[in-house]
């Protein structure tokens, strides 16, 4: 039987399908304004094990966007927020704090056990060391960035790389989050369609494979770009 949380679920993912995802396990890189609703979202619909990495703590500059800040927790750990929110949104949904930067040398420790990964990271060097990561793994990825009014996701299998297509100029460090600022509501919505795409992934269904959704909340656009 079903746990009441869950029964809001059922017309659209069948008991099969909640029991698939209580098993599953999710990396989320990036603990901020993407992560943060990420794990939210993924955590109360039911994946049943999240692994959130961030090295950082919360400053003021974060509570604009990042659900998982408030002015109580400025200077404590991004992770240990993530902790404590599912603990009290969904304790079904275990969350396993990493408080580290994801590097070359603990990118295949971190993917151990996943079924799926989130790139809600903030810098490109960091991406393209998870997209290699999961190639390696043979893990399903799920990108997201957001700059200002406009964001973006894509679903990068095993073995493409689709990262060196969307930042085709290997030397730049930072996407346009730091030219165009970064708003709640776009991190929310890219963080929605992220989630919704590895859940996707994680029950077999279609989804962004090999294309990149942009999206732009100024004028209400949203196009479907193929990569692959």
């Amino acid at each position: 039987m079903q746990p009441g949380r869950y029964l809001r679920n059922a017309l659209a993912i069948s008991p099969d399908e909640q029991e698939r995802l209580t098993n599953c396990r999710a990396l989320v890189v990036g603990c901020g304004g993407l992560g943060g609703f990420v794990l939210e979202y993924l955590g109360r619909l039911g994946v049943g094990n999240l692994r959130a990495v961030d090295p950082d703590t919360f400053s003021e500059g974060n509570l604009n966007r990042q659900l998982l800040s408030s002015s109580l927790n400025l200077g404590r750990p991004k992770v240990l927020a993530a902790v404590q929110r599912m603990q009290a949104v969904n304790p079904l949904a275990r969350v396993e704090g990493v408080q580290a930067f994801l590097t070359e040398d603990n990118a295949a420790e971190l993917l151990e056990g996943c079924q799926v990964a989130l790139d809600c990271l903030d810098n490109i060097p960091a991406r393209r060391t998870l997209q290699k990561a999961c190639a390696l793994a043979g893990v399903p990825l799920v990108h997201g960035a957001i700059g200002g009014w406009l964001g973006q996701v894509s679903v990068i299998l095993p073995g493409e790389s689709l990262l060196d297509m969307i930042y085709p100029d290997a030397s730049a460090e930072h996407g346009e989050e730091y030219e165009q600022g970064a708003l709640a509501f776009t991190a929310g919505m890219v963080a929605a369609v992220q989630a919704a795409e590895a859940v996707k992934l994680l029950l077999g269904k279609p989804g962004l494979r090999g294309e990149l959704l942009v999206l732009d909340l100024l004028d209400g656009s949203f196009q479907r770009l193929r990569l692959a």
